[in-house]
């Protein structure tokens, strides 16, 4: 593992490179400190045509709250960002690239293949949710800033796994109404959760962020401290 300091904590970071059909995504693992098996989260960064990568600030700041929670976070880049081969699939094929991080990251011997959780920023909450929905190792999913649309409210309304559904009052992308809309429809379980303040890009709103999608995950995945 290489040692990078992140704010007051040393994350334990290690590059990966991963199957998807016949391309290779790349990714990277931070791992708590600490011996046996943890909880674990795969992040999916905002859209590619956009600038979106996992090197965005909404999936390093949850991910470093995650590890500090004793949480293994699994960040990637999909199909043509960075060094992911392919190309954009319009959302669709960005599924299979979900799937295949979720496969490779319960196959790792660190992983508590029964605690695992998706997250989605933006783009990638819509890319996350159907997957979240059909995929029975994936135990609850967090949803942030979800671009509202009939689809993204279909899944919900049909989606049993426990979701948090989280937005920023002053969401150009996501206005109040629709966010408002997307609790409404989603089937229970559920968690909905306004940040007063916070836009679409939740510049300085980032560890708000990651204490709301963190409790969130240590309530469903049963995620035990290590912090005194």
């Amino acid at each position: 593992m290489v040692g990078k300091q992140t704010g007051e904590e040393r994350l334990r970071q290690s590059a990966v490179s991963f199957p998807c059909g016949k391309l290779i995504l790349r990714g990277l693992c931070y791992l708590p400190d600490g011996d046996g098996v943890f909880p674990a989260v795969v992040l999916c960064h905002p859209h590619p045509l956009y600038g979106g990568s996992m090197d965005n600030n909404v999936i390093l700041a949850v991910s470093s709250a995650l590890v500090e929670k004793s949480t293994i976070a699994f960040m990637f880049n999909f199909r043509g960002v960075g060094g992911s081969q392919g190309s954009y699939g319009n959302g669709i094929a960005e599924q299979e690239d979900v799937t295949a991080a979720v496969s490779w990251l319960v196959s790792q011997p660190a992983v508590d293949s029964n605690r695992l959780g998706l997250l989605g920023y933006s783009f990638g909450a819509a890319v996350a949710l159907p997957v979240a929905c059909a995929d029975e190792r994936v135990k609850a999913v967090a949803l942030v800033s979800l671009p509202p649309g009939p689809s993204q409210l279909s899944q919900l309304k049909g989606c049993t796994k426990p979701k948090l559904i989280i937005c920023g009052t002053n969401d150009f992308v996501v206005p109040l109404d629709q966010a408002k809309l997307l609790d409404r429809e989603a089937a229970e379980p559920k968690q909905f959760e306004l940040i007063s303040g916070a836009d679409h890009f939740w510049l300085g709103y980032e560890a708000v962020l990651g204490e709301k999608v963190v409790a969130f995950f240590e309530e469903k995945l049963q995620i035990l401290s290590t912090k005194s």
